[in-house]
């Protein structure tokens, strides 16, 4: 635990904090810093002070309210339909306990954690909230605060998909995406459980690709990755789309018998004939995931920590600079991930 993290918090008597706050939807410039009240732990609970967050694809849909395809009306519920329901964005955080809730016995203040607060998002400020028994796990110590928030995003959506498949020495993946937050992780996660893994990405990021464990690139600027399957050797065990441009009749003929297609990113009709694909097929079509909790947290420290799972930094900004990451983020070519500093 480091000496600074212990040290008194001169603002622990604040009631407001500065946030990156969404009040409208639309392009980076709608994104602001502001004052906003600070949230204060309740039973359960903990209130972390965040070091470091990322901005991702997904706060860029949260911002923006571009959503894949038939999913407008099904998520505008929770992130609104004239206006965002959830001004401060960040799915993820790296940072300090501040202070603990009643019941909380696992952390106390000035434990360093990651924390994974999903659609419910709020990391992108001074303090944010999470249930200490949920997913929240000690911060990997051979980590820096951006370093560690950096392998959460993508770590943690990528073991939520892979825990569900069986991946052996040998066994054939195929990570379409691969040079983003979640294709980077879920190489380096299939690398080192033994598989040969295929890198789906563009020719620039070849060299990253491979230094992550990817045996194979293709670049799709030249070449249509789902005209192989062919023979044995250019089909696959397990298909991690990561893009949205790969549902199951595209890359069905590239799985081998059993194999499983995990769609990260699906719009609504891929979701819908997922299980009426993998009943008539026989693979796994899988557009959910499984549930990680602190178990699956302490997991996915314990790989940043073994160097299983190393972070991919592209760019890092300060709080105060959040439209010009928010812009980055919207070019689409982004490597791994972008750090927000915070605090």
């Amino acid at each position: 635990m480091s000496t600074e993290s212990r040290q008194p918090v001169a603002s622990a008597t604040r009631t407001t904090m500065r946030a990156a706050s969404v009040e409208r939807f639309g392009g980076p410039e709608v994104v602001h810093v502001a004052e906003v009240p600070r949230p204060e732990a309740g039973p359960g609970e903990l209130l972390v002070r965040v070091r470091a967050s990322t901005v991702s694809i997904a706060d860029h849909r949260l911002r923006s309210r571009s959503v894949p395809r038939g999913l407008g009306l099904l998520v505008a519920p929770v992130i609104g339909v004239f206006r965002p329901r959830m001004p401060v964005l960040g799915m993820e955080a790296s940072g300090v306990v501040e202070s603990a809730g009643p019941g909380v016995t696992r952390f106390a203040p000035g434990d360093e954690v990651i924390v994974m607060r999903g659609a419910r998002v709020g990391c992108h400020a001074e303090f944010v909230i999470v249930d200490a028994d949920g997913d929240v796990a000690p911060k990997p110590a051979n980590l820096s605060f951006e370093e560690a928030a950096a392998i959460v995003f993508g770590g943690h959506t990528a073991m939520r998909y892979l825990d569900g498949v069986t991946i052996r020495p040998g066994s054939r993946v195929l990570v379409n995406g691969a040079s983003g937050a979640v294709g980077s992780a879920a190489v380096q996660l299939a690398a080192a459980r033994g598989a040969h893994v295929t890198a789906v990405t563009s020719g620039r990021n070849a060299e990253l690709v491979r230094s992550l464990g990817a045996s194979e690139v293709v670049d799709y600027t030249r070449e249509d990755f789902a005209a192989g399957g062919r023979s044995d050797d250019t089909r696959y065990d397990v298909i991690v789309e990561c893009v949205g441009n790969a549902p199951f009749g595209r890359v069905a003929h590239l799985l081998r018998p059993g194999g499983a297609l995990l769609l990260v990113i699906a719009d609504l009709p891929g979701m819908l004939a997922a299980g009426m694909q993998a009943r008539r097929s026989g693979f796994v079509v899988d557009h959910r995931g499984g549930p990680m909790g602190h178990e699956g947290m302490a997991r996915l420290a314990a790989h940043a920590e073994s160097g299983v799972l190393r972070p991919v930094i592209d760019r890092t900004f300060d709080l105060d600079e959040i439209v010009e990451a928010h812009r980055y983020v919207d070019t689409g070519r982004k490597r791994g991930s972008v750090v927000l500093r915070i605090g």
